[in-house]
């Protein structure tokens, strides 16, 4: 497994491999990595010659410095880890290689990205769907894998694909869980003890709702409102509770049939996210 830093060595070597005829597929992330990670590795190595996969905890998508300066960083532990699945490049830019003096250039994708996280966490998305074109633009892969847990931030990036003609096939892969239903995340390693064991609650309300939906008792409002009272009254503090049409993300209407519900809160400074998907049939 090579460990990468410079964007002019990356190229050279994945000239190389475009040379030999081999497909390229390519995983970003922010690091401290967990099994949620390492199945999006597996996916990717089931469908090209070659995998890459970026470590770097960009900047310019937190939108409070604290998060970013207190974002756990494991980096050693991350390379043993993607060792182990057999990656064959780890890209670690720092800072200055991926933003070399001023930012004067953004990407950002509208209507997606405007309500959910974006809302709650302004200017969110505009560094997410930067930093992505950007390590597009490096590595230039075939195929790329993102995780279902951030659905917003797939479709986000899923639109500026189609926009920007990047001739790269998105692939999603499910959300891996913990035994009580938590979906893996970086961020799970700031809860205490008593949090952990409260925070499987999460997707539990999402799985009650989902319930909810199908036996269209009561409005999708109603529902809404119901579990945002219901995790508010389970010591969380929702961002929204929100049931979406998954082709758009836009409010459902009684006449939608393929849906997601779209959840975030905090628990004590760690805010978490998930969603669950479904299709009514009339």
């Amino acid at each position: 497994m090579l460990v990468i830093k410079s964007i002019k060595r990356l190229r050279t070597q994945i000239m190389l491999w475009r040379l030999a005829g081999e497909s390229i597929a390519f995983v970003p992330t922010m690091g401290n990595l967990h099994a949620g990670h390492l199945q999006l590795v597996k996916a990717a190595k089931a469908r090209a010659e070659r995998v890459i996969v970026s470590i770097f905890v960009n900047p310019t998508q937190f939108d409070e410095q604290n998060d970013f300066t207190n974002y756990p960083r494991t980096e050693d532990a991350d390379l043993e880890k993607l060792e182990s699945v057999g990656v064959d490049i780890v890209y670690m830019p720092n800072r200055d290689e991926m933003y070399p003096g001023q930012i004067l250039t953004k990407v950002s994708v509208s209507q997606v990205s405007e309500q959910h996280c974006g809302a709650a966490r302004p200017g969110h998305f505009d560094g997410v769907a930067t930093v992505v074109c950007k390590l597009f633009n490096i590595v230039q892969p075939d195929t790329a894998f993102f995780g279902e847990k951030d659905f917003q931030q797939l479709m986000v990036i899923r639109a500026m694909v189609a926009d920007l003609n990047f001739p790269i096939e998105i692939i999603a892969v499910s959300t891996l869980r913990e035994s009580d239903g938590l979906a893996m995340s970086s961020r799970n390693t700031h809860l205490n003890e008593m949090q952990r064991q409260q925070a499987g609650q999460l997707y539990q309300a999402l799985c009650l709702a989902k319930q909810a939906v199908i036996e269209r008792k009561t409005s999708f409002s109603e529902i809404q409102q119901t579990y945002l009272g219901i995790l508010t009254g389970q010591g969380f503090k929702p961002d929204y509770f929100s049931i979406c049409r998954r082709c758009d993300l836009q409010a459902a209407t009684e006449e939608d049939v393929q849906l997601i519900i779209l959840a975030a809160v905090r628990l004590g400074k760690t805010r978490l996210i998930d969603n669950i998907q479904l299709d009514l049939n009339f």
